[in-house]
């Protein structure tokens, strides 16, 4: 399959370049998107300008381990910023200031935005861009947090499926045991993206591919991709007419 890969490379290199940045940041999760976007933020600007994040909070131990194999295949710099007690103190703090009851949703969202200002922070600090890891198949679900993960410079992935980002993986010398975990957006212990979509990416990939896909599935993944429209457009501006 064409990837465009040196297309993708150009793409991350124009960004850079017309950003005058000295190079990017990517939060490393230990899973197949941010391991893919290694890898192509490598090549198109060399390990020396990549810099990679892995950032814990009370996560599956296992995530930081293959954080570090990733960065080892690609020879980037990886920093493991813990982000628990951050996480802790954040819930704390807005929890006892407002008189009613956060929900447990809103409250594991709040893991991405740190991570996000944390990639912010350092990406500020060296003059480099933060890079986004969110694949095509959860923009058109929306699975993603809004200035969360959803937060980024540049997204060398938005037009690659779950399917296609796998394959892509393998050209790229991806790790097997990156690309045959089960995806995990790493919110809670037990949390994967199918169970909590109520939808497979196989059944999200057909949709793409062809319009339909099984009458369940296919119910789920619309009012999933008209309930965020929001979240793939910029802030709406009022203009006065």
């Amino acid at each position: 399959m064409d990837f465009h890969l040196e297309q993708r490379l150009e793409f991350i290199r124009d960004y850079v370049k017309m950003a005058g940045a000295a190079g990017v940041v990517i939060g490393i999760s230990g899973g197949k998107d941010s391991a893919v976007t290694t890898a192509l933020c490598v090549k198109a600007l060399g390990a020396d300008k990549v810099l990679g994040v892995s950032m814990p909070c009370s996560s599956n131990p296992a995530d930081v381990e293959h954080a570090k194999m990733v960065a080892e295949a690609f020879g980037v710099e990886l920093f493991v910023v813990e982000l628990k007690d951050s996480y802790e103190q954040m819930k704390k703090s807005i929890s006892s200031q407002v008189d009613f009851e956060l929900r447990d949703i809103a409250l594991a969202n709040i893991k991405p935005r740190l991570r996000m200002i944390t990639l912010y922070t350092l990406a500020q600090t060296k003059n480099y861009l933060v890079v986004g890891t969110d694949n095509l198949s959860e923009m058109v679900m929306g699975y993603f947090t809004k200035w969360g993960d959803g937060a980024y410079d540049i997204n060398p992935l938005s037009d690659l499926t779950v399917k296609e980002v796998l394959e892509f993986g393998k050209e790229l010398g991806v790790p097997n045991v990156i690309l045959t975990k089960a995806p995990s957006a790493g919110l809670w212990e037990g949390q994967t993206d199918e169970k909590e979509m109520g939808v497979t990416y196989n059944e999200i990939e057909e949709y793409i591919k062809t319009g339909k896909t099984n009458a369940r599935a296919q119910e789920i993944i619309e009012a999933a991709n008209t309930r965020t429209q929001h979240k793939r457009e910029m802030p709406y501006f009022f203009r006065a007419k």
